[in-house]
Order: C-alpha cells, then sequence, then structure tokens
C-alpha cells in the first residue's frame, strides 16, 4: 500500500484506494470513473460550442459516439503497438485456439492498463475527419470545436494517474514535491522519494489552455487557430514534462522517448497550420472579402448556412414569402415584378 504527500504545501501522508467501489466483486477504477466523467463533460462542452458555431447537437452526439470508441481503440492500439516486445501480450505456449483467444485478450485488455493520450488523438482525428466529410463540416470548424473537448479530457484524466501513483518525474526538491511512502510493519509511514507530481503539471497547463480557449472562443477570426493553438501548446508541454518523467514511464524508440518526439512534430505541425491559416485570412483582408466573424467563406455546405438565409429572407423582404402577389399597385414595391412596371406605365400614357 503506497502512501502520498505534498510536504511543500503542508499535505501529510495519506492513502487513496485505486478502486472507487466494487459491483458484483469487481472493482470500479477511480480511473475509470474520472475517464468517464471528462467525457460527459467534454460532450456538454461541445454542444455549448456547438450553438457558436452553427453545429446541432444531435450532430455533436452522433459524433461524440464515434470519437469515444475509436478513441479508446486507438489509445490502447497505440501503446500495444510501442510496448509489444515487453508487453507479453503473444501468448505461445497453448493449443492454437488459446493462444489467439489469450493473445486478443491481452491486447484489448483496457481495464488492466496501457493506453496513451496521443493514440486516442490521432483515432480522434481521423474519426473527425471522416465525419466532416460525411456531414459536410467545414474541418477546421470541427477541430477548434473539439479542442476544448480534448482539454477537459486530459485535464480530468491525469488524476487518474495521481490516484495510480504512475507517471510522476525524477526526485527533487521542489515545494511542490510529492512524497510517495509505505507503512513499515511499526505502523509508521516511511518516505521512499520525493519526486515531480507532473501529473499535476499537465493538468495545470491543459487546464490553463482550456481557460484561454474558452474566454477568446467567440472572438476567433479564422477556423483552425485554435485547434493550431492547442498543437503547439500542447506540444511545448509535453516535451519538456517528458523531460521531467522517469524512463519507466515512457515509451521508448531506441534511445529516444516517443512523447517527446510527438511532441514536437505536434509543435512544428501546429506552427505550420497556423501560418497556412492566417495567411489565407490575411489574404481575404486585402482582397477587401468581409471577415468579421468565425464562418468563414469555405463553408457553404455547413449546416448553419441554410437556416441564416431564412431569416435573412424574411426579414429584408417579408412580401417575398407569400404565394399570391398583391393586386392594385404593390407590384411597384416588389423587386420580382421589374418587368410588370413598364408594361403598367405604357397603358397609363395610352
Amino acid at each position: 500500500m503506497q502512501y502520498l504527500s505534498f510536504p511543500g504545501i503542508g499535505i501529510d501522508w495519506f492513502h487513496i484506494d485505486k478502486s472507487a467501489f466494487t459491483i458484483f466483486g469487481r472493482g470500479i477504477a477511480w480511473y475509470g470513473i474520472l475517464i468517464t466523467l471528462g467525457m460527459i463533460l467534454a460532450v456538454i462542452i461541445a454542444i455549448k460550442i456547438g450553438k457558436i458555431e452553427g453545429i446541432k447537437s444531435d450532430t455533436i452526439l452522433d459524433l461524440a459516439i464515434f470519437i469515444v470508441i475509436f478513441g479508446v481503440i486507438g489509445a490502447r492500439a497505440y501503446y500495444v503497438i510501442f510496448t509489444w516486445n515487453e508487453g507479453g501480450y503473444l501468448v505461445t505456449d497453448g493449443s492454437f485456439w488459446h493462444n489467439v483467444g489469450q493473445t486478443i485478450y491481452n491486447c484489448i485488455a483496457t481495464w488492466e492498463g496501457g493506453m496513451a493520450i496521443h493514440g486516442g488523438i490521432i483515432a480522434g482525428m481521423i474519426t473527425a475527419v471522416i465525419f466532416a466529410k460525411k456531414k459536410k463540416i467545414y474541418l477546421f470548424k470541427l477541430f477548434d470545436l473539439l479542442v476544448p473537448c480534448v482539454l477537459i479530457g486530459q485535464v480530468i484524466g491525469r488524476w487518474g494517474n495521481f490516484i495510480n501513483v504512475e507517471v510522476y518525474g525524477r526526485e527533487t526538491e521542489s515545494f511542490l514535491r510529492m512524497g510517495i511512502g509505505h507503512m513499515s510493519p511499526s505502523g509508521e509511514i516511511v518516505a521512499d522519494m520525493f519526486v515531480h507530481p507532473t501529473f499535476l503539471y499537465e493538468s495545470l497547463w491543459n487546464l490553463l489552455a482550456l481557460v484561454l480557449i474558452l474566454i477568446f472562443y467567440k472572438k476567433k477570426k479564422f477556423h483552425g487557430v485554435f485547434f493550431s493553438f492547442y498543437l503547439i501548446w500542447y506540444g511545448v508541454g509535453r516535451t519538456f514534462l517528458e523531460s521531467l518523467r522517469v524512463p519507466e514511464f515512457n515509451l521508448m524508440i531506441g534511445p529516444f522517448r516517443l512523447s517527446m518526439i510527438v511532441g514536437i512534430l505536434m509543435a512544428v505541425a501546429g506552427i505550420v497550420v497556423f501560418a497556412i491559416l492566417y495567411s489565407r485570412y490575411k489574404a481575404k483582408k486585402l482582397a477587401g472579402e468581409e471577415y468579421t466573424d468565425i464562418f468563414g467563406a469555405e463553408d457553404v455546405k455547413t449546416e448553419d448556412k441554410e437556416t441564416e438565409k431564412i431569416p435573412e429572407k424574411s426579414e429584408s423582404n417579408p412580401e417575398e414569402t407569400k404565394s399570391e402577389p398583391k393586386e392594385d399597385n404593390t407590384g411597384a414595391d416588389d423587386p420580382s415584378k421589374e418587368e410588370s412596371i413598364p408594361e403598367n406605365d405604357e397603358k397609363e400614357s395610352e
């Protein structure tokens, strides 16, 4: 049994069970509860932002189902692929069908731990691309909407690492240091080490990004700005935090830490995406095209396009919605009857 403390901020030794409660003798892990809570909050945030972007809540819910399913598959697949040699997933000591079944079980056993956020993000992005094409939603609009959802999941999910006492950093004397200890036979808690609580660093780093995005979301000038911001922000933060973690919590490619490589690539990709999208935005401004709101000229087939046209017609000329034209001289006020005006004038002059 492990005990934790934060002596630098006055928190003494305490213990948290990894299971919150049991159902039919099976423990329900705090990690799973936190992930589920993150998913629920992500959907709520997506629906709220969907109103700003003109995307229906039903569409958001459909997307959420696909992203949750394929996000979990991607996160697990990513972890299994990069830990295949040391993970012991392949079973070869039994009959053919026994080996196949046990190997498949080992690969999908997410309840035994082993998922990688980068795999979930990649799978989620692929799912979003296919969904956007199917629903005819501008892709970077959808990416912007998904960024706060991913962040809230990361903010909450990292506390599962805290409860499991995992993914912590190197030993340190920082005031934020986290003590990890055990109870001796005499009942006294003995400190084993004091480490960087990297779960806390990453959670706070992502929380700051989430707050900034929610504050400035309605003020964005072009689609993709928050997506590129996330790639840069998370890529830089994750690269730095990986340098603080102990090697046993890192997926490795030779001598290199995989998460550091991915973090650097994310930051570079974010800079490139932002540069391209910003140059397009500036080109439109220089050309004198109106681009003062969050809806770009590319959104010719989005769901909100048709709904915006209806009130515009009714406000500008309510008479256009009537099926029968008025008699007398009302046609003179109706732009649709411009051809009839000269005929009336000729008759009057005769």
